[in-house]
């Protein structure tokens, strides 16, 4: 008793008669003990990037739960922060112990590292998708929601979609039972991923910086470049440094619920092709198609339908009960459905992982980075799905964990 005592502040304390006063209270989680909901109910929120999906991240992390937003963080805020509810520097904000919820709207290529810093801190966490710019930070960020103990949402629902109908979870009960050995399915998409609208500018000419943007703050663990208008807002997605074109910003949302219907969230491809120009070093650009096969013999097949020919002879497949014998027919219908996915509401309040948890969201991601991978390379890659990393190509390999610029590391 004496040591939780101690951890309750004079400041603290007369905080919380100001709130009580008022009519509400919000009682830290760090005062109630790890993994604790406040008495009230009501949650202390943060948002961390104001611009774009900003609102909308932070709604969601709202959804149905009852959260109080006590600050904010933006890299464009130089000229009016820092002070108690405006930052521009992420780490001072999770330094604040009445903070339990963060929406994290940044660009990809500061997802990782805010989100590990964060549940260090004791926050629960809804990031945007991408999850990550590469996929050495997924497994990072697995591992810290998990030693931690903290609540993930990837900001992707189709999932939840996909999920609630009755021939979709005997799809995903078919998958998980192992029983499918040559798996002849194949799902196809063709367009819907903006790869023209989110390609990047080559040969453009340095711009000032704007007064009100801190600019190495904005490039963090990426590499320091001459700014150009075109590198922030939603455009940023054009360039390796921060995202990966179009396939990286819609593909989340496209083979999210794909991972899900399959029973791929905690598996990979083994390989993976793709046609596509000479890809630039620094800017996203055109391809054609990719394919991901898994080691089951299911496959991803993704068209842009903006680039090159069309592809010939691909079309989708479902899997099927009656591709099984009798027998193993009756072992997946004796199969207890999927326990529900749960929204990151039930996930905060039940101290169970969400529907689009760490682990689930790191095998999605990695899906697009190897798609890019691919596309960069210009030659089909071998991916181990347990070791996470690319099989018999350096060069390749080198994407899959790479180099972070000074001080920032995972």
């Amino acid at each position: 008793m004496e040591q939780r005592r101690r951890m309750v502040s004079r400041r603290g304390l007369l905080k919380g008669a100001a709130g009580a006063a008022a009519g509400w209270m919000i009682v830290p989680r760090h005062v109630l003990g790890q993994g604790q909901a406040p008495p009230s109910e009501t949650f202390g929120g943060a948002l961390i990037g104001c611009g774009g999906r900003g609102g909308g991240t932070y709604g969601e992390l709202s959804k149905e739960l009852n959260v109080v937003r006590l600050a904010e963080c933006d890299v464009r805020f130089k000229d009016r922060a820092d002070n108690k509810k405006i930052y521009t520097d992420f780490r001072r904000l999770l330094d604040r112990k009445d903070i339990d919820l963060v929406a994290i709207a940044t660009p990809p290529h500061w997802h990782a590292l805010i989100s590990i810093a964060a549940a260090e801190a004791g926050k629960d966490v809804l990031c945007e998708k991408p999850m990550t710019r590469f996929i050495a930070e997924g497994r990072a960020v697995v591992e810290a929601f998990k030693r931690y103990n903290r609540i993930f949402q990837v900001g992707t629902f189709g999932r939840f979609g996909m999920s609630g109908k009755k021939d979709n979870v005997l799809i995903h009960k078919i998958m998980r039972s192992g029983l499918v050995k040559d798996c002849k399915a194949v799902y196809y998409q063709r367009g819907g991923l903006k790869v023209k609208e989110w390609s990047g500018l080559v040969n453009v000419t340095p711009q000032p910086i704007p007064r009100n943007l801190d600019w190495d703050m904005y490039c963090g663990p990426s590499p320091l470049r001459p700014y150009h208008p075109h590198r922030v807002g939603g455009t940023h997605r054009g360039y390796w440094d921060y995202e990966g074109g179009g396939l990286a910003d819609m593909g989340q949302h496209a083979l999210d619920p794909i991972n899900w219907l399959y029973g791929k969230d905690d598996t990979g491809p083994v390989e993976v092709e793709a046609y596509a120009p000479p890809a630039h070093p620094e800017a996203t650009g055109m391809w054609g198609w990719v394919k991901l096969r898994y080691a089951d013999g299911f496959q991803i097949v993704l068209e842009s339908g903006e680039w090159g020919e069309p592809l010939e002879g691909i079309k989708g497949r479902q899997v099927k009960l009656s591709d099984l014998s009798e027998e193993d027919q009756k072992k997946v219908l004796e199969m207890p459905d999927p326990e529900p996915l749960r929204t990151f509401a039930e996930a905060v309040k039940t101290r169970k992982p969400a529907g689009g948890n760490p682990e689930a969201a790191n095998r999605t991601a990695a899906l697009m980075h190897l798609s890019n991978i691919a596309i960069r390379m210009g030659r089909k890659i071998r991916f181990d799905p347990v070791k996470e990393q690319i099989l018999g190509d350096d060069e390749a390999n080198r994407l899959v964990n790479q180099p972070m610029r000074a001080p920032w590391h995972l």
